[in-house]
């Protein structure tokens, strides 16, 4: 959510926001549902306990591309409610197949940037591009509607546990 209006080290006005972590959700191996969390425990340089693509133990459907900035992927909530009010598609918050959905969060103007999500520091890497699997997965129509709003991969810079409620919020 767009809350201040905050000024940059140069001088620039950037709107500040803050959002919520609404859904969590892992999976240990491609294929498989995704898991609703109540919380999870991120480990810097890693990944998610429990999840298909920490390093060292990758089982995703995409860890034949190893790549240290997709620790951690998060959605917008607000996807979630444009999918059923443009496209008439309804999508679950385990049908994406991202870790974290928040609420309030410009992902798109993340990359490059670091910003906190609860107690832990990411880094955002690059925007999620939307892949056939997870059209395969739910039988659902969405890789077009996904396009440019697909989620965010992270690398996590500081590690620790993420609770939904928790805060997301500008790394200063």
């Amino acid at each position: 959510m767009l809350d201040t209006i905050q000024t940059s080290d140069r001088g620039a006005v950037v709107p500040g926001w803050t959002g919520v972590v609404r859904h969590l959700h892992v999976t240990p191996r491609a294929f498989l549902p995704m898991r609703e969390m109540h919380e999870i425990k991120l480990v810097e340089g890693k990944g998610i306990e429990g999840d298909r693509y920490m390093i060292g133990r990758e089982a995703g459907f995409y860890s034949h591309k190893p790549e240290e900035g997709r620790q951690v992927t998060l959605f917008e909530f607000e996807t979630l409610v444009a999918l059923k009010r443009d496209a008439s598609i309804e999508l679950g918050p385990e049908e994406h197949r991202r870790n974290v959905t928040v609420e309030g969060v410009p992902l798109t103007h993340l990359v490059g940037r670091r910003f906190w999500l609860g107690e832990t520091l990411l880094e955002a890497t690059r925007l999620s591009i939307p892949c056939r699997h997870i059209e395969e997965i739910t039988g659902k129509a969405i890789f077009d509607p996904l396009i440019n709003r697909s989620g965010l991969n992270c690398k996590i810079l500081k590690g620790g546990i993420v609770r939904i409620g928790d805060a997301v919020r500008n790394f200063q």
